[in-house]
């Protein structure tokens, strides 16, 4: 059973590690362009979404060029403060992975991320980054695309069993931390390019 576990957590480990390097990859192509409108032009032309509109969405969230690699953090972060603290334990992990993801300590994204880990974002800002996710992995072939969904609710568990749950013991999942990994992968599972437009209709 050991032997099994130990297998399945590396073969989880190695088709994380060839998202990240994927996606790490997008990003590079990224921020090679002239600014965020282009971008997401990019990345979203096979979607023929209103591009203008979710750059302004995107901007009016605190997103920039330079932070676009805490897009994909964000779930994390909701998993952080679905207690209504975020722990020393969940802080440590989330950094853990936006190193792996490239983002140092002396860069913009950084300091974006420590402030989402310091002051709770509003539930709106969760909400819409989550739809903006949905959206921008919907532009992915389909595998990587499962990949990418799956990859983020493990890393999302990883986090909210390195804060122990209400006992604080690790591994240890609190109610209010299952009901938020339950969102989170629902939330990536809709449609939010249809969802998006009617909010950014209705605005």
């Amino acid at each position: 059973m050991l032997e099994k576990d130990a297998f399945d957590s590396l073969r989880r480990s190695r088709e994380a590690e060839y998202f990240i390097k994927r996606e790490q990859e997008l990003i590079s192509k990224l921020r090679r362009r002239v600014n965020l409108e282009n971008e997401l032009r990019q990345l979203l032309a096979s979607k023929k979404a209103a591009n203008e509109e979710i750059l302004q969405d995107l901007e009016a969230l605190g997103y920039r060029r330079a932070t676009l690699s805490v897009l994909h953090l964000v779930p994390l972060v909701y998993i952080a403060w679905a207690e209504g603290f975020v722990t020393a334990n969940e802080r440590t992990r989330i950094f853990e992975i936006a190193r792996i993801r490239g983002i140092t300590p002396e860069s913009l994204a950084y300091e974006q991320l420590n402030e989402l880990l310091t002051h709770r974002p509003t539930d709106e800002f969760f909400e819409k980054t989550l739809g903006i996710i949905q959206t921008l992995l919907e532009a992915l072939p389909p595998e990587e695309r499962e990949a990418g969904k799956r990859n983020l609710v493990a890393y999302c568990t990883q986090v909210a069993a390195a804060s122990g749950g209400i006992l604080h013991l690790w591994g240890q999942i609190s109610d209010a931390e299952h009901a938020a990994i339950d969102h989170i992968a629902a939330e990536l599972e809709r449609d939010h390019y249809t969802a998006t437009q009617r909010v950014l209709e209705s605005a």
